[in-house]
């Protein structure tokens, strides 16, 4: 559900839906206990309930800041992975220039395929949370075949020769790493953790008694508006390759790898 909304829907739309939702929620909730419960308007537990809230508050607010932080430095990291191989595909075929014509052509072949299959195959599971290593285990693999079949003859070709092996390697590892964090999620204790806690802050503020009315749903509404942009956020982060805030395959249709792609393409994510 999470990926549906991410993907077919515009951060404006599921700020507001997701958002505005919580606040509603939190000031009927609000309503419906003054109602039950018509002594809290008094705010006879005021005292109780406002040191609890703000113990609560303090613990929920590191364990969110720990979460948001790490989720930012995951996505900074997924693009500088997808960067790097990138950048390890288009050096392989830098380092194959100095090849004969045919050995270069397979190689060409070999990548074009290879960049392809990504951008169109493995980024659209990726992002419906469906990573799959095999949407490009061949590509990658007819890639070494087509290193493998050249013999370099000379000094010179054998130093390009063992460049372009490294790099491919190196495209390998990040390939790996890519598809890894693409499956990962935050783990569930902390899942319970983020979401669990923002319910139990948000019940809080209902025995926070105000005797305005207007000053209550204003109160909760603040903390709930907070708590529901909050976990938009862990949200957004959490899928580095689901939503507006994505990590973009432009770098496997840059430098040395635009060749592979029609012009009018290479603009696209």
């Amino acid at each position: 559900m999470a990926l549906w909304m991410l993907n077919h829907l515009s951060t404006f739309v599921l700020t507001l839906l997701m958002v505005g939702s919580i606040v509603l929620i939190a000031v009927a909730g609000s309503a419906l206990a003054r109602r039950r419960f018509p002594r809290l308007a008094e705010g006879e537990h005021n005292e109780m309930v406002g040191v609890v809230l703000g113990m609560f508050g303090a613990i929920y607010g590191i364990i969110l800041a720990f979460v948001v932080v790490t989720l930012w430095t995951q996505l900074d990291h997924t693009q500088t992975v997808v960067s790097q191989e990138a950048t390890d595909v288009s050096l392989v075929v830098r380092a194959t220039r100095s090849f004969p014509p045919e050995e270069r052509a397979r190689v060409d072949k070999a990548v074009g395929e290879y960049v392809h299959a990504v951008v169109e195959v493995q980024w659209p599971k990726m992002r419906e949370g469906r990573p799959s290593f095999a949407a490009t285990s061949r590509q990658l693999g007819e890639m070494y075949d087509a290193l493998q079949a050249y013999d370099p003859p000379t000094p010179r070709d054998q130093a390009f020769y063992g460049e372009a092996v490294t790099r491919l390697n190196d495209a390998a590892a990040m390939r790996r790493e890519r598809i890894n964090i693409a499956t990962n999620e935050l783990p569930v204790l902390l899942q319970v953790l983020v979401y669990g806690g923002a319910v139990v802050i948000i019940l809080l503020t209902f025995l926070y008694g105000l005797r305005s009315l207007k000053m209550q749903f204003l109160f909760v509404a603040t903390v709930a508006g907070l708590i529901g942009f909050s976990l938009l956020l862990v949200l957004v982060l959490d899928r580095p390759f689901a939503g507006d805030l994505t990590v973009s395959s432009q770098p496997f249709k840059e430098s040395s790898l635009s060749r592979f792609w029609p012009q009018g393409a290479l603009g696209s994510p």
